[in-house]
């Protein structure tokens, strides 16, 4: 042993309370599913093999006088073991303690919590989550790993048996890898299916034919390794020469995720800019996809050497991309924050993301189904780019679906929208708020409909913001039903009969004592064209932010004063015709308690709670008890 190793005594240690969770749950809720256990295995040793020949590239002594990357995996019946060896970077002590012990950033905590929610099967989550070391328990009474950190002298193992603690000691580094790791699973009784060469060979055909490292079976310690996969960058092969399902296996591998792609997007850029891209849009939503830290989930490769595993090449309204990016052209020996700020990688950036939309949006003319099964999972995430992505703008909102008055279903495109607009409407009209069927019972919509105006549904929280920014589409600009003065008293009832008496000039008196009574909350009290059933709504003021904005701001701690609300009235309601006489004279605090009553039932139906519940409630229980007779 070296000085180093022989001075240091093994330790046990007790793995964390989430961790002893997780391996109890792979040993006992999914031992239906344990074939997935070499995928993560093979998976682990090629990620090693990627790391150690990134950091070769600044320090070749790293690879010493090894062979080539490969991937081993070595059965011995006799001694009931299955090893999966790599000759990648390999783990010193510490990151034993950190990658196998205390898994401080794997995700084990959201999995547990992701497998208790979900309908999936574990194992369907298992590799999403960095966490997949321990399905090796599900097959295995004991297991070890040895290895040894490239470029260091000192070797170690790691062992367990599963039940709660973990040991790790100095391994003689005669018996060591050079660099890598060796995992040996002491297989159980129930597992002997796994020492066989079939089985094996199998599973790796199935699970792990995309990886990109090349593997080896041997059937035993002694003999002859055989190649089992050839481990070649797919995405450096020609479309032509790849199946649909190895472009199956390859997302699998790539997305951790046991679904279909949606959409598969493979093609070569030459020019200024020379790189290779294959690229998955998911079949189903990832686990992370509205993580607040909006990482990419691109792996972007210099001549097959990665540069970084979750590079920043997209944008974050485009974050569930999965996808490979190889360039020749980029530098290997810089830091990745250098490569990130070059020319190179901006022009780069800027050709997959309109490759992208651009198929995406083909998608859309090509196959609706398919487009719209894309948009339910991900049309929340892309309309954060209406937001964010100025210069794609137009290209986003032609592809954009939308829930409508028409619609409700969150289908309809904006070119349909224009198409069934009603002669002399000039804007398209939209009401944010939570939920399509909520928002699509607001009273502020009451005209609209008369008049056969679609509305837009919009009830994702970046509505708010990209509806104040974007000018309009097709030269139509947006306009809130719920902001400013209504425009559409112009545009034809459906249903002339239902047209009311008097659409303006009436409830003077009322009007002129209903904006004294509500001078601290509302900015003015005016008759309204958007209502033809209700008594009253509230809109927001023409200019500044909409009501469901201020909502949002005020949420976040960002409104720095609210802005009060418009009380809009309808004149043919009768109860506003019979508080018009009464306000005329007589019953003073009967007709006080009943505007603020119908400023209260306007809030409620926004969504919002009394400014002031007791004296709400007092109100409530004066107009019943007159009206009662009390």
């Amino acid at each position: 042993m070296t000085h180093e190793t022989a001075t240091i005594e093994s330790e046990r240690h007790v793995f964390q309370a989430d961790v002893a969770r997780l391996l109890h749950l792979m040993v006992h809720s999914i031992y239906s599913e344990r074939d997935i256990f070499l995928r993560e295995l093979i998976s682990n040793a090629a990620d090693a093999c990627e790391k150690l020949r990134y950091e070769a590239n600044s320090d070749p002594s790293l690879l010493g006088e090894g062979d080539s990357f490969a991937i081993r995996v070595i059965l011995d019946k006799d001694a009931r073991t299955l090893s999966v060896e790599d000759n990648g970077v390999g783990m010193s002590r510490d990151d034993l303690t950190d990658a196998l012990g205390t898994i401080a950033n794997s995700g084990t905590r959201l999995f547990l919590e992701k497998v208790a929610a979900s309908e999936k099967g574990a194992a369907e989550l298992i590799g999403q989550f960095g966490i997949g070391f321990y399905s090796a328990f599900m097959v295995a009474d004991r297991v070890v790993v040895e290895t040894r950190r490239a470029g260091e002298g000192a070797a170690w193992r790691w062992s367990s048996d599963g039940k709660g603690e973990f040991e790790i000691a100095p391994l003689d580094p005669q018996s060591a890898p050079a660099h890598g790791s060796r995992v040996i699973l002491h297989m159980n009784d129930d597992s002997s299916a796994y020492l066989e060469p079939t089985k094996i060979e199998t599973i790796i055909a199935e699970h792990s034919n995309a990886v990109a490292t090349p593997i080896d079976l041997l059937e035993t310690p002694a003999s002859e390794p055989k190649r089992v996969s050839e481990g070649a960058a797919l995405w450096a092969k020609p479309k032509s020469e790849i199946t649909e399902e190895q472009y199956k296996d390859f997302y699998q591998e790539l997305a951790g995720q046991f679904d279909s792609p949606a959409l598969t997007v493979h093609w070569r850029a030459e020019g200024r800019a020379e790189y290779s891209v294959l690229a998955f849009v998911p079949g189903s939503r990832p686990f992370d996809l509205f993580d607040p830290a909006r990482k990419g989930r691109v792996k972007l490769y210099s001549r097959r050497v990665l540069i970084s595993r979750d590079s920043d090449l997209l944008p974050g309204y485009l974050r569930f991309v999965r996808a490979v990016v190889d360039s020749p052209d980029l530098p290997l020996n810089v830091s990745r924050e250098m490569v990130q700020e070059s020319a190179l990688f901006a022009a780069i950036k800027k050709g997959v993301t309109n490759r992208l939309l651009q198929e995406i949006g083909k998608l859309a003319e090509s196959d609706v189904e398919k487009f719209l099964a894309i948009w339910k999972n991900f049309g929340p995430v892309l309309k954060e780019g209406l937001y964010e992505d100025p210069e794609r703008r137009d290209v986003l909102l032609k592809m954009a679906r939308f829930a409508t008055t028409a619609e409700p279903e969150g289908t309809r495109s904006l070119a349909d929208y224009l198409t069934a607009m009603r002669p002399n409407q000039a804007a398209i009209y939209y009401l944010v708020g939570e939920g399509a069927e909520r928002i699509a019972a607001s009273p502020q919509l009451e005209g609209f409909r008369a008049r056969g105006i679609e509305v837009l549904l919009l009830s994702d929280p970046v509505d708010a913001f990209w509806v104040q920014t974007a000018v309009g589409y097709e030269g139509k600009p947006f306009k809130s039903a719920t902001q400013g003065a209504s425009d559409i008293k112009a545009i034809d009832l459906l249903d002339e009969t239902k047209k009311p008496e008097s659409s303006d000039g009436g409830l003077p008196d009322f009007i002129a004592r209903a904006k004294e009574i509500l001078a601290s909350v509302i900015e003015d009290v005016r008759i309204s064209d958007r209502l033809s059933e209700s008594a009253a709504c509230l809109v927001a003021p023409e200019f500044g932010p909409d009501l469901r904005l201020q909502q949002i701001l005020a949420a976040h701690g960002q409104s720095s004063t609210e802005m009060k609300p418009i009380l809009e009235v309808n004149p043919a309601h009768p109860l506003l015709v019979t508080l018009e006489k009464l306000s005329k004279g007589g019953a003073p605090e009967l007709f006080d308690d009943a505007v603020w009553l119908i400023f209260d039932e306007a809030l409620l139906l926004d969504g919002h709670l009394p400014k002031d519940a007791p004296a709400f409630a007092a109100r409530l229980t004066r107009v019943l008890g007159k009206a009662l007779g009390a």
